[in-house]
């Protein structure tokens, strides 16, 4: 093995609970463990990340990850954490959902290396779980767990205790549901692992119930705590929404800046859950941070970590060249070149901005003109000339006096170019 998978977890906080003898059937064979993915959307955010993470972890230590799409679970919602009802989705939705989510799963595991019994697998529970008439899965399945058994899980407890609506007989089957993927994928597989968040512990503990009593054999159970924000906010939340893994749902830029601008405590947490640094550079990471917190060394490694593993190299270097224009007091026609539009509009967002005709300035005009007349970023030429006296007009964050010409020259990123008064009086003209 590459490493000990359990101890490397726990090094991490990455273990809430895990089903006594877990680490030895870890130390002493080659496992295959399997985490499920809800396809409740086209792609998945960073509320997600532990789970993939889980599976790289467990392809590094030499054991066979499972990526399980619930095709069927999908079309009922898990109950687990949810005070109300899930909306059903249509099998058009969840099939787009689908093909979404095993696109985002092929950019983290290798599903290639290996032999037929050691490679990583996608799987669909729809795959088996379509033949399956409702007299047959009652017979056979159902049977095995009591009611009792069933009523006694924290996720059901809690919604038939009176939190919410109830609960309807549909997200009641859920548990059973998963248990029998779990029992299936140990009948066809061997899997005897199933990890999920600290929520999943009921439905989890189902499938090894299950195992034992069908199929007389032995599973085990493992979960990650719920990574929560020191703040107490949602982990993933923006007041924009979820942070995705996908660059056309959240911008390579906004992407990097949630981590970079995460608090010294998240920063502390983090390092040791979103990356395989190992934990002697954590440690001296994290020991360097205390020693000048205000440099932000901590966060700048998160963010280079999370975002090049993501997204890539060169989109992590394309976002930290975009941090620092926004903070830079003067910028070179070479870090220009390499913004785009897309990724400055991102970065100057919310900025006021006009668009103007590639004509206006194909014939060079002088300041005054400019940014009274052809784009309205000042009030009048008396108030160009006082900001040009002030020495506080900037042209792409450059400085200029009364003497420049705006032309074609001055177009940034495609079709930009951006005006500046003192320190944060941004304007955008996008010239078409």
């Amino acid at each position: 093995m590459a490493y000990n998978f359990a101890e490397e977890l726990q090094w991490r906080g990455m273990v809430h609970d895990m089903m006594p003898g877990t680490d030895d059937l870890l130390n002493k064979e080659t496992v295959t463990g399997y985490i499920g993915f809800d396809p409740t959307a086209d792609s998945l955010h960073i509320g997600s990340m532990v789970q993939i993470i889980l599976l790289m972890h467990l392809q590094r230590a030499g054991h066979r990850p499972v990526a399980l799409v619930g095709g069927a679970t999908g079309m009922i919602g898990d109950p687990s954490g949810k005070s109300a009802e899930r909306n059903l989705l249509t099998q058009e939705i969840l099939d787009k959902n689908i093909a979404g989510v095993q696109s985002v799963l092929s950019r983290f595991i290798d599903f290639e290396k290996g032999d037929e019994a050691t490679r990583a697998l996608l799987v669909n529970n729809y795959d088996w779980m379509k033949d399956f008439s409702l007299i047959d899965f009652a017979r056979d399945i159902g049977k095995h767990l009591t009611v009792n058994y069933m009523m006694a899980k924290e996720s059901v407890k809690k919604r038939v205790s009176g939190e919410g609506d109830g609960m309807s007989f549909t997200e009641f089957t859920y548990q059973l549901f998963q248990g029998y993927d779990f029992l299936h994928l140990y009948e066809t597989l061997g899997c005897k692992l199933q990890i999920g968040g600290s929520d999943q512990w009921g439905n989890i503990t189902t499938g090894t119930e299950l195992i034992r009593r069908k199929a007389g054999g032995k599973a085990y159970a493992l979960t990650t705590p719920l990574v929560t924000k020191a703040d107490g906010t949602k982990f993933g939340k923006t007041e924009a929404g979820n942070i995705w893994l996908d660059a056309d749902k959240t911008s390579v830029y906004k992407f990097y800046q949630f981590w970079i601008t995460a608090t010294d405590e998240d920063a502390i947490n983090w390092i040791k859950i979103f990356t395989f640094l190992d934990q002697e550079t954590c440690e001296s990471l994290i020991e360097e941070h205390q020693k000048d917190p205000g440099f932000r060394s901590l966060q700048k490694r998160l963010a280079e970590e999370v975002t090049v593993m993501v997204h890539g190299r060169e989109a992590y270097e394309t976002a930290v060249e975009a941090s620092n224009i926004l903070f830079s007091k003067k910028v070179s026609p070479e870090q220009w070149s390499k913004m785009n539009s897309a990724t400055l509009l991102e970065v100057f967002d919310g900025v006021p901005q006009t668009t103007i005709s590639k004509d206006a300035i194909a014939t060079p005009v002088d300041m005054v003109t400019f940014c009274a007349d052809i784009t309205k970023f000042l009030p009048s030429n008396s108030e160009v000339r006082r900001a040009l006296k002030e020495n506080s007009l900037s042209v792409n964050k450059n400085k200029v006096t009364d003497d420049k010409m705006i032309s074609t020259d001055d177009i940034i990123a495609g079709n930009m170019i951006l005006l500046q008064r003192g320190k944060k009086n941004y304007f955008l003209v996008i010239v078409e």
